[in-house]
This record gives structure tokens, sequence and C-alpha cells, in this order.
């Protein structure tokens, strides 16, 4: 069996993410507490799935604004009674709009174009404003990702690694990222975090291996996560049955946007006092 390679976006719902993964939001607790949300501040949630963290934000005092691309996800939230839209986060249309940029869980999913959300992140911040997220690092889900492709070559999908979703940069990678978008990174670092999963790992398949899924016909989806599952029992279920999914988080602490920026060699932006305006350099523009 052959099929076509290319990306396929993942389909989400708002149910069974409550059901199998509402651990993504309690875990990313810590990444609201550093963002440290001031009552008043106006922040942006970029990728606010269902809302649970977005209510947090507002329970501190926070004007948030929540987009998600994911229309499940927003009617979620709107429940909620949240201000959420759909948006694509790699089209951001706020222009210097925001005291703060919050994103959780989300960015490792924009893989055929991870710079666009960080530059419009930045496009996004008032002068001075910062952003706070957390993402898939390298090596996330290493194990189960080795299984989902070796699955699917065994039945006879070509080139199956060109179905892996997910873009998990290091934190080299990551840094480059922000400061060509014009970001100054305070901190970025990956965090091992291995994590349980609370309807075990066929309901974590269920949840956000569906891009793989779409690589064969309906019939035999249901087989291969079972065969999936089959295979990581041995490295991610004890004794007890209990799994749990090798996390490896890449965090940004706190990037800001100065106040003024200076090209350096290799077009790298850093603080300066000087003000330079209306400079170009081949797609990179600064006003």
């Amino acid at each position: 069996m052959t099929s076509s390679p290319r990306l396929h976006s993942q389909n989400w719902n708002a149910a069974g993410y409550a059901t199998n993964a509402h651990f993504v939001p309690a875990l990313g607790q810590p990444v609201l507490d550093l963002l440290e949300p001031q009552a008043g501040e106006r922040i942006l949630d970029l990728g606010c799935g269902d809302g649970v963290l977005t209510e947090k934000l507002i329970a501190l005092g926070a004007e948030v604004v929540a987009i998600d691309n994911s229309s499940d996800m927003i009617a979620a939230a709107r429940r909620r009674g949240l201000d959420a839209s759909i948006m694509d986060a790699r089209a951001l249309t706020f222009e210097s709009e925001f005291d703060a940029v919050f994103s959780n869980a989300v960015l490792h999913w924009i893989k055929n174009d991870p710079d666009a959300p960080v530059t419009g992140a930045f496009r996004a911040l008032r002068t001075g404003g910062r952003f706070v997220g957390e993402m898939g690092g390298h090596a996330c889900v290493g194990a189960i990702t080795v299984a989902l492709v070796a699955t699917l070559e065994r039945r006879g999908i070509r080139d199956a690694a060109s179905w892996i979703p997910w873009y998990f940069p290091t934190v080299d990678d990551y840094e480059i990222r922000l400061r060509r978008a014009g970001f100054v990174p305070h901190s970025v670092q990956l965090i091992p975090r291995p994590t349980p999963l609370p309807t075990g790992m066929r309901g974590w398949l269920e949840t956000f291996a569906n891009p793989f899924c779409a690589a064969l016909p309906q019939s035999e989806r249901s087989g291969f996560l079972d065969e999936v599952t089959a295979i990581l029992k041995p490295v991610l279920c004890d004794a007890e049955g209990r799994w749990t999914a090798d996390y490896t988080r890449l965090r940004a602490l706190r990037p800001s946007k100065p106040d003024f920026l200076r090209f350096v060699s290799r077009g790298e932006l850093y603080p300066t006092r000087r003000d330079h305006h209306h400079i170009t350099r081949g797609w990179f523009k600064l006003r």
C-alpha cells in the first residue's frame, strides 16, 4: 500500500480532549505562573483550546483575547463565556495591541511554518511586551513517534516519517527563530517531563495521532492504533497498567519586545540605545 505523504491537520474534538488530555492545561499552570499576569493587562492567548487556562488569566484580572483554529475548541471556550475567535496562528491580525502573549502546547503543531506565529506574536505586542510559551521540544514523544512511523511502514506506507505532524525544536533552533522575529530571549529551556496518561496510550493516540491515521483507509485505523499501543506497552506502561508518555517541553521564558533594535552579524537583533527606523534586510523589516 502507498499513500501520498503530505501534512495533515489535526482534527480536534473538545469532548475527547477534555476526557483524554485534561492534563495539558493542568500542566500548563507553571507556564501561566511564569507569565505573571497583572490586573488590567491585555493578553493574547495564542491557541486557547477549550479555554481552561484562559479562564485563569481572566480570574487574575487580565483582559484576554483568545484564539484557536479549531471551531470545536472555540465553541467550548465560548460556552465558558470567553472572548474567543477562530484564527490561524500563522496569520495573526493584531498590531501592537497586547502587553503579553501566552501560549501553551500549541506551537509544535505548526510544522509547515514555525516562524509565522512567532513573528505574529512579536507584531501583536506593544513595545516592552513579553511572550511566555511552552511547546513540545526536541525528542518529545520520541518513543511514540518511532512506534507510529514503524507501524505505518509495516503497513506499506512509503516515507512514513513525512506524516509526523509535529515540530519539536532544539533550544538553539528556537532561540534563532525568536531573535529573527525581533525578540530578545531571556531563557529558552528543554525540560524532560514524563507525563501520566489518564486514559492510557489508546486514549492519547485517539486524541493526538489522527494525522498518522490519515495515511490509512478508515477500515485499518483502529487496528493501527491497537498495534502501536501494543508496541509501546513494554516501555511506557508499568506493572500496574499505568501509562506515561515521554514528553519533553521547550519553554520560552519572557522573551521581550525591546524599545530599540539594531542589526549585528547574521541579522540577529539586540537592544541598543540607538533607534533605527525603516531598516530592511531581505524579508525582515522594522518600523
